[in-house]
Order: C-alpha cells, then sequence, then structure tokens
C-alpha cells in the first residue's frame, strides 16, 4: 500500500481509497456494531519550574482533545472521507504515552509524575462518568510511562483494571486486560508484547509477561469461534520484526526481534482484525505479515499519530467503525493543536469475519 502523509492529506480536496474496502457509517452504532476512537502519545507534561501544575502547552492540547472526542459522535463526515455520520462510540482506547515524565527519574520528576497521571485522570476518567471524557477509556502504558513496569502509571493502570467496566479477563500481574465489544474481542497489552520464555537476555523496555496474557487469552476467550480480535500496545511493529537472533547480545533495540516473532506466531490461527499502536508520533496504516515490510497482505495495524503532545500543534486521531462484517477506519486531524480539526479526505476499509459470536 501506498499512501502519503497525514499533512499531506490536511487540506486537500480529494478523497483518496486505500487497499482496504468497507461500506458507509450509520448514524449511530446499535448493539451489533462497533465503533470508537483511538489515540495516543498525549504526553501530559508537569511544568518543570512548578511541577504542581501542568506544562499551560500540554494542558491545553488535551483539553482541546477531549472536547473534539465529545464532539465528534453524531456530526456529519465530509464525502472526501467517505461520508455518513460519527456513530455512538463504545469508548476509546489509548495507545500509551499518556504522560511524558515517567521515563525519567530523580530531583523533581517524582512530583511531575504525580501531576502528569492526575492531568490524564481528570480528562480521560475511566468509565465516561468520572472525568471530563464521555465514554469509557482503555490505555495501555509507553516508554515514556513506565518504561520497566515499576513507574507511578502501571501501579495506576493496575488499580483502575479492579473496577474497570466490563474486563473479560486481567493478567495475573494486573496489567494486562481484555473486553468484548459484541462479538469483538479487544486485548490492551503495555509497551510490546513478550517475552519468549527462551530468550533470557535482558529487553530494552520490560513487556511484563504479555505475551504469556496474549496467548492464554486468545486460547480461552477466543478459541475456535473465529470472533475478531483487536490488539493494542504501544510500539510500532514492522521495524522491530528483524530477522530473529535467539543467541544475539542484548542490545537497545526497543523491541526484541525473538518477542516479535513469537507475537505474530501466536497470532497464527486467530481472527485479527487489528493492530493498534503510537509512539512513531506519525499516521502509518499497512498489512503486516510478520516481516520487517510494510505490505498489502497479512494483518491490517493501524499507527496513530501523536494525539495531544505538547511540542506540535499536528495531532490526529482515528475513528473506527465495524458494521456488517466491514470495518471502516478514518482519521480525524488538526494543524492547530486542536483549536480546528478536520476529516483527512481518505477512508481504509477491510472485511472482517464475525465468526461464531
Amino acid at each position: 500500500m501506498s499512501l502519503l502523509s497525514r499533512r499531506e492529506f490536511l487540506g486537500a480536496s480529494l478523497a483518496s481509497t486505500a487497499a482496504l474496502h468497507v461500506g458507509r457509517a450509520p448514524a449511530a452504532a446499535p448493539a451489533a456494531e462497533v465503533a470508537f476512537f483511538l489515540v495516543g502519545d498525549t504526553h501530559y507534561l508537569a511544568d518543570k519550574l512548578n511541577p504542581e501544575k501542568l506544562d499551560a502547552r500540554s494542558a491545553a492540547t488535551n483539553a482541546r482533545l477531549i472536547e473534539q472526542l465529545n464532539r465528534l459522535p453524531g456530526t456529519k463526515i465530509p464525502e472526501a472521507a467517505g461520508g455518513g455520520t460519527v456513530a455512538a462510540p463504545r469508548g476509546v482506547i489509548h495507545a500509551g504515552d499518556l504522560i511524558d515524565s515517567g521515563d525519567k527519574n530523580g530531583g523533581i520528576t517524582p512530583r511531575m509524575h504525580q501531576t502528569e497521571w492526575a492531568g490524564f485522570n481528570a480528562d480521560f476518567g475511566l468509565t465516561g462518568k468520572d472525568g471530563r471524557l464521555k465514554v469509557p477509556v482503555y490505555e495501555v502504558h509507553g516508554n515514556h510511562d513506565s518504561p520497566q513496569g515499576d513507574g507511578l502509571v502501571v501501579k495506576q493502570i493496575v488499580e483502575r483494571n479492579k473496577s474497570r467496566p466490563g474486563l473479560v479477563n486481567v493478567a495475573r500481574n494486573g496489567l494486562h486486560y481484555a473486553w468484548d465489544w459484541g462479538s469483538v474481542h479487544c486485548i490492551n497489552l503495555g509497551i510490546s508484547v513478550g517475552a519468549v520464555k527462551e530468550v533470557t537476555r535482558k529487553r530494552r523496555y520490560q513487556p511484563l509477561d504479555s505475551l504469556e496474557f496474549l496467548t492464554a487469552d486468545l486460547a480461552e476467550k477466543v478459541g475456535k469461534s473465529g470472533r475478531p480480535v483487536i490488539i493494542t500496545h504501544h510500539l510500532d511493529i514492522a521495524r522491530n520484526a528483524t530477522p530473529p537472533d535467539p543467541e544475539a547480545a542484548a542490545s537497545t533495540k526497543e523491541w526484541d526481534p525473538c518477542d516479535v516473532r513469537g507475537y505474530f506466531d501466536a497470532l497464527k490461527g486467530y481472527n485479527v482484525a487489528a493492530i493498534l499502536f503510537g509512539h512513531t508520533h506519525a499516521r502509518d496504516v499497512y498489512h503486516w505479515d510478520g516481516s520487517p515490510r510494510k505490505g498489502k497482505e497479512g494483518i491490517p495495524v493501524f499507527n496513530v499519530d501523536n494525539s495531544g503532545h505538547f511540542g506540535s500543534k499536528q495531532q490526529a486521531l482515528f475513528y473506527f467503525h465495524l458494521r456488517d462484517g466491514e470495518l471502516t477506519v478514518r482519521e480525524f486531524a488538526t494543524d492547530d493543536g486542536w483549536a480546528t480539526g478536520d476529516w483527512t479526505p481518505q477512508t481504509w476499509k477491510t472485511k472482517v469475519a464475525l465468526g461464531k459470536g
């Protein structure tokens, strides 16, 4: 698939349709349909001169992001982006890097962590009734949240999972979790998926047994049903899918290639409708066949742009709508930090088998 960048599409007058194909969005999402938003890399940042307060740019950008998410349901989508109306979303999935300073230690950073988490929690809440966001949120942690899995954000996600509504499975460590939206089974797996037990070298970022949870969850909750599965983690796939070498020394590579291969192998035989992630601060859409190639065959993957980063005016989010066995994905973007926003004149579409329920 050959795609222009999001920024090349902003302001364009003509739509293009990628190699994935689906129908129009309805006015609302009945029980048999699934609609949701995907955001990532909000990077809530505390003011380094006054760490009990959020950086003004960060606070304003993310506040306007929440306003856009709340405003979009029920609004018209222009024909350039496929037409229709934004359906009522089941929730928002957040692909990680909720905060900015969780990968730093010492000095004032513990105070910054607290302030940044409080900012995220106040805006996104948990259930759609306890924050500014009007629908539930399902977040994973990223490398800026807790790269070794021992930081505040991971501890807070574990605590939130004790009362997160609708969960059908939670990992033994309390971090990774799964839920159902109708016939769709959703799985959240943290920074990355791993670790392959046979490879004992140190990983740059701790996957915290997410591969073990994924494998067990698919077997128990999906099995041979053929139900569609949506998986979210923080790190991007293709550039980490290099040939695996179990004997290689530990490296600075963000995702161990043996873990990437183990992840791909764990998905074989299952109906994976989409893999979602962030991290790159750029939109990318392609199919993944287990290799470093970005191709036209394999699992559809959706890399969301940064959605609330304090360092950029350019942000974006994805809107997903599954209806009648077809998935439509669109991007809503801004060039002015969410003061305004518009639909990218493009749609990505794919057939999705619904399985046995």
